[in-house]
């Protein structure tokens, strides 16, 4: 059946001007300053829907912006707010003009993250066959942002445990309970609101509130498919992400995914397999 096969497959997937040619840079050892422009590439953080799913990682969007040709063949994140990691290897030919993205993994993050300015560390083979690392600094947000989810899902984990239990299977819907099991913080919890997604709605007793010096709170929690359509079954790229409003003490809420373990994720699989069958 086509839902049947778009589902395997769903499930299976959980502009610079030019510049003329300048001496090449050296490579900069620290991230604590801005690395000075590299003649002839440019690079920019971003992050894909496909990253989002995969996890632990963005893409170093690389742009040639003039000079002679080069090709990349390894690029590692040099940023404050992440723990280094070995460079990614490449092979990607680049010429005047040329944009590609390339797929980069990021280390965990430092929280609070210091001082200093993203760049990416590219290695570059030249057209004489002289290989060169050069630090080029990152543009956009992406990192800012994304090192923001990561501390902020840090201090939640470390303050409470959030589990979806006894799930209990209908034929329209899966109910469970959201629970709250205090870890370390004194403070109050409330989970103030939980999202759903493309194939999911997701309805539960909020706010839930974990009052300071209880151990643990609950409520009821339902997810009701939304669509058994070939193409949205096909293409989703996170079909168990959910995303919490939490607020600790008098801290802003946060916005955190839902931990979804491997019961919750068959027990979400079957109701989409016995609905969209009978549809």
């Amino acid at each position: 059946m086509r839902w049947a096969a778009a589902l395997a497959g769903a499930l299976l997937l959980v502009a610079c001007g030019a510049e003329q040619a300048a001496p090449r840079a050296e490579a900069v050892s620290s991230p604590a300053t801005v690395a000075p422009r590299v003649p002839g590439i440019a690079a920019e953080a971003v992050r894909l829907r496909t990253d989002e799913a995969v996890g632990g990682r963005v893409q170093v969007r690389i742009t040639h912006t003039g000079g002679e040709p080069y090709t990349v063949t390894g690029v590692a994140l040099d940023a404050p707010g992440f723990a280094p990691l070995p460079p990614t290897e490449a092979d990607a030919e680049f010429v005047a003009g040329r944009v590609t993205d390339l797929p980069t993994p990021y280390g965990e993050a430092v929280c609070p993250a210091g001082g200093g300015a993203p760049a990416a560390r590219v290695t570059l083979l030249r057209p004489d066959g002289v290989v060169e690392e050069v630090r080029v600094p990152l543009e956009g947000d992406t990192l800012a942002r994304v090192h923001q989810e990561e501390c902020d899902a840090r201090a939640v984990a470390e303050a409470v445990a959030l589990r979806v239990d006894r799930l209990e299977a209908g034929p329209e819907r899966l109910a469970g309970r959201l629970s709250l099991t205090r870890l370390g913080a004194e403070e109050e919890v409330v989970v103030g609101r939980i999202g759903g997604n493309v194939l999911f709605d997701v309805a539960a007793e909020i706010p839930l509130e974990l009052v300071a010096g209880d151990a643990a709170a609950a409520g009821g929690v339902a997810f009701t498919l939304v669509t058994c359509d070939a193409h949205v079954l096909a293409e989703v790229k996170q079909p168990h992400l959910f995303p919490v409003g939490v607020r600790i003490g008098d801290r802003p809420e946060v916005v955190v995914d839902l931990p979804v373990d491997d019961g919750l994720r068959a027990a979400l699989t079957d109701l989409v397999q016995q609905v969209c069958r009978r549809g």
